[in-house]
């Protein structure tokens, strides 16, 4: 799995665990999926993913994107 495939995982996972927190607990956490949101828009435009720069640290293999 390259730094792509795993960063847009995670993004996903992230909101499908916010959403349902957000329908199982607190509406708030619905903040959490707009701050996900959000990160991608700006990674999209800007090429600036702190979760893209620590894979590479971490020696996972780079993708096309980051």
């Amino acid at each position: 799995m390259n730094v792509d495939r795993f960063v847009l995982a995670t993004a996903g996972s992230f909101v499908i665990i916010s959403l349902l927190l957000s329908h199982l607990h607190s509406p708030y956490w619905l903040w959490f999926t707009g701050f996900v949101g959000l990160n991608m828009l700006q990674a999209a435009f800007t090429g600036f993913c702190p979760l893209a720069m620590i894979l590479k640290k971490l020696g996972v293999q780079p993708g096309n994107a980051f």
